[in-house]
């Protein structure tokens, strides 16, 4: 992944001396396990742990000529740990090394990724609690619908990413299995105990039935996780960017002092974060579809899906991990404006309680049917004329034969849009 959305953290799993790191203590730990079993010398295993060392640009020249990683690793491994070296990577297969070391780092890249999930809830909520009350219009179809509250906007997003973490701490326990099975996954050449002290040591569980592989439906439901996440971040976004929109104007990205906005314009205050999260929220799912190929190997393996991995591996981790700090910043620095709130709330006239003058009428007697054209009649006049609702329904004799004026007035009362806020916000923040 490019460095610009890219975090060290999260770089640094999928870095080569990373990789090889783990590859050496999964070699290191199965000797140890070897030697317990009296497979090979304790003395042997103990050098490997003394000696052991490698040296990256020493692999890359030793795999130019043998053309495979794993080898390429073990021959300078041994060039450190001397003759001892021939008791490593006993009765053990390339995809024992690989696989494995592919769990330990989807492991430590959930760890982040859940971390940054654990930032956006709490942004969530406290900008929700802060706005818990704070009217709000809204939309369905783009369209003004009915008031709400902006704190439930964000107890509903809130409530979204919490799915979104429970989802991915599911997703890493099943990703963090370990395979020291041997060639086709039978153990023909190496004790089962080998593969559960690695998979203890390195923080993993063992894989039931190996095939000498990992099964990849695990990584398909992982990568698949981490493509609703990128939708959930891209929902958040594309909200606040319409937020942000001239004509709304409702909440805006943080603008700070020395930003530009336009090389051409410069009253603009774009929203570029929440834009840039829309586009790398694409390139996390594009892993999706790679990943549930990947299942379908063939027979007890095959490395089709090597490549792919090695690929989408790092890319959807790292951009999602960058993404999920960017979006928690944005939320944490979010500038709301009420006022603006309230002004679009009243902007259609009063419409908006288009659905409780309805409802009233059908409580006093009136045919749904006929409430609705009632209701609906003044409704396009204020559309049409840019009336205030309110005097025209009074005006309604259809309507005054079943609601007073100040019936109707009581209906154009906000408060009833929040009678269950306080309900709605226990289900979500159950400890608030």
């Amino acid at each position: 992944m490019i460095p610009r959305y890219a975090r060290p953290e999260m770089t640094e799993i999928w870095s080569a001396k990373s990789k090889f790191r783990i590859w050496f203590e999964i070699e290191a730990h199965a000797c140890d396990a070897q030697a317990e079993l009296g497979v090979i010398p304790k003395e042997a295993a103990k050098a490997v742990w003394e000696r052991g060392d490698f040296d990256i640009d020493r692999i890359d020249e030793i795999e130019r000529e043998t053309k495979h990683d794993v080898i390429a690793f073990l021959t300078n491994l041994a060039e450190y740990v001397g003759e001892e070296a021939r008791f490593v990577h006993q009765g053990m297969t390339s995809s024992d090394v690989l696989d494995t070391t592919l769990s330990v780092q989807l492991s430590r890249a959930s760890d982040l990724l859940l971390a940054g999930l654990d930032r956006i809830c709490d942004g969530l909520h406290k900008q929700a609690l802060a706005h818990k009350y704070t009217p709000t219009i809204g939309r369905s179809h783009g369209i003004h619908a009915e008031p709400t509250s902006f704190g439930l906007k964000l107890a509903g997003f809130y409530a979204e990413f919490d799915r979104c973490r429970t989802r991915l701490a599911a997703a890493r326990a099943e990703i963090a299995t370990c395979a020291i099975s041997g060639a086709v996954g039978t153990f023909a050449h190496i004790d089962p105990a080998v593969e559960a002290h690695v998979a203890e040591k390195m923080g993993l569980t063992i894989e039931p039935v190996s095939t000498q592989v990992i099964p990849r439906d695990r990584h398909a439901m992982f990568f698949s996780v981490l493509g609703v996440i990128a939708s959930s971040v891209e929902r958040l976004a594309t909200e606040v960017r319409h937020l942000q929109r001239t004509e709304v104007r409702e909440a805006e990205e943080y603008f700070s002092a020395g930003q530009k906005g336009s090389s051409a314009m410069p009253h603009k205050r774009n929203p570029v974060l929440t834009e840039n999260l829309t586009g790398l929220a694409r390139i996390v799912r594009a892993a999706v579809i790679p990943a549930l190929e990947n299942v379908a190997l063939w027979h007890e393996r095959d490395i089709s899906h090597s490549s792919v991995e090695r690929m989408f591996g790092p890319d959807a981790t790292i951009t999602l991990d960058f993404a999920l700090a960017r979006l928690a910043s944005v939320i944490e620095n979010l500038l709301i404006y009420p006022e603006a709130m309230q002004e679009n709330l009243d902007q259609l006239g009063g419409l908006v309680h288009s659905q409780q003058v309805l409802l009233a009428l059908t409580q006093k007697g009136c045919s749904r049917e006929d409430a609705y054209i009632y209701v609906q009649r003044n409704a396009m006049r204020v559309w049409n004329e840019k009336k205030s609702y309110l005097p025209l329904l009074k005006e309604d004799s259809d309507i005054a034969s079943y609601l007073s004026a100040d019936a109707l007035e009581a209906l154009f009362d906000l408060d009833q849009h929040f009678r269950h806020v306080d309900t709605i916000f226990a289900r979500v923040f159950p400890s608030a």
